[in-house]
């Protein structure tokens, strides 16, 4: 049976990922948002605190911890900062992911201490610009020639594309007559023929490193193979599985961190001679948004307990993601709401909550794409 009591191990991790959160994101979450940083800098902090590796053995200079604890990392620093919720998310249970499960231990001994400490940050290559939701159709390829695979193509939405010291490329077998037999390969941003290129321009999560990354003629060894040839599809659905719960924990971060600020606000905000919280217009809005986001929470620790255990929870994984993702839009609207005019201005933090939520109905499969994954396993 589930324990609904936070383990000592959770809440020493909650305390000091929001005291972490506090000192070294929040003074700087607007400065960065306006002029799109992404500060690697602040990487190696969180890689000295274990940020970069939670679920990562400590053989291999990780934290060793679980997908509860994960949940809770990524929580609490989204509600302070969704871009650097994001890409922590996505280094963690993306790139250090793929590798974590499902490389050789060669290759973990290489890849994963440096991308624990934070002096390589990881990004994980999947969509491409014409292969969003339909990514068995990748149109980069890979070619064997004797001990070395040759990658072209293109990638896109790639966090971390530019910045980043290592990358999981999927690439589709050139010849092969399978959509789905791609294979994953690990290649150092140092090799040649491998560069970022166009940054995006976003929205929201703006200090979110977004690029699209260009492969030409890029040799690659063969030792760089993750698994066996073929396996590259279904590796990639199994680490989405997992980022799914990563992304669930960012929407309930983000709506959190909406729902403090509009809890706050409407606590001081004086309208007819009391505080609006009062009027049961607000009030009810606030109960509405307490509500959905422990049913988010809920959802979020079931899916991360089963995960623990070695169940298979896709199902839970995707209504986790799912719930929260469109929770945090409406709550992030919600308190946009009850700010008013304010709101609207960035002189509170609720527009970038916002801005920030509706890229988690997004990434890492669209609601459509969960509703299709969760319908599947019903």
């Amino acid at each position: 049976m589930m324990n609904f009591t936070p383990s000592e191990s959770q809440q020493m991790i909650r305390e000091m990922t929001r005291d972490i959160a506090t000192r070294y994101i929040r003074p700087h979450v607007m400065e960065w948002d306006e002029s799109q940083h992404f500060p690697v800098e602040l990487f190696k902090t969180l890689g000295s605190y274990g940020l970069l590796s939670v679920l990562v053995p400590t053989t291999y200079g990780g934290a060793g911890l679980g997908y509860l604890e994960y949940a809770t990392v990524i929580e609490e620093i989204a509600a302070v900062c969704g871009s650097i919720g994001l890409s922590v998310a996505a280094h963690n249970s993306l790139c250090t992911g793929h590798i974590l499960q499902f490389s050789n231990e060669e290759q973990k001994l290489k890849y994963l201490p440096k991308l624990a400490s934070g002096e390589w940050i990881g990004a994980w290559a999947l969509t491409e610009a014409n292969t969003g939701s339909d990514s068995g159709n990748m149109r980069t390829t890979a070619r064997k020639e004797g001990d070395f695979y040759i990658l072209n193509g293109s990638k896109n939405f790639i966090t971390h594309g530019l910045s980043s010291g290592v990358v999981v490329v999927l690439a589709r077998m050139e010849g092969a007559t399978d959509k789905r037999a791609s294979s994953a390969f690990i290649i150092e941003k140092s090799t040649p023929g491998i560069r970022a290129g166009k940054k995006e321009n976003k929205l929201g999560m703006r200090a979110s490193e977004t690029t699209e990354l260009i492969l030409d003629e890029v040799k690659v060894p063969a030792s760089q193979l993750i698994g066996m040839e073929g396996e590259g599809f279904k590796q990639a659905m199994k680490v989405l599985d997992g980022g799914r719960i990563s992304i669930a924990a960012l929407s309930l971060g983000i709506a959190q961190g909406a729902y403090e600020a509009a809890k706050k606000y409407s606590s001081e905000r004086i309208q007819f001679n009391k505080p609006i919280q009062q009027f049961q217009g607000v009030a009810f809005k606030l109960v509405d948004m307490a509500t959905e986001i422990e049913a988010a929470r809920l959802l979020i620790y079931q899916a991360a307990d089963k995960k623990n255990r070695g169940e298979t929870m896709t199902k839970e994984a995707s209504m986790a993601k799912l719930f929260a993702s469109e929770v945090a839009v409406k709550v992030a609207n919600d308190a946009v709401q009850i700010l008013g005019g304010y709101g609207y201005t960035k002189d509170y933090p609720v527009e970038k909550y916002y801005r920030d939520a509706k890229l988690c109905t997004i990434g890492e499969g669209t609601s459509e794409i969960q509703k299709i994954v969760i319908a599947k396993n019903l």
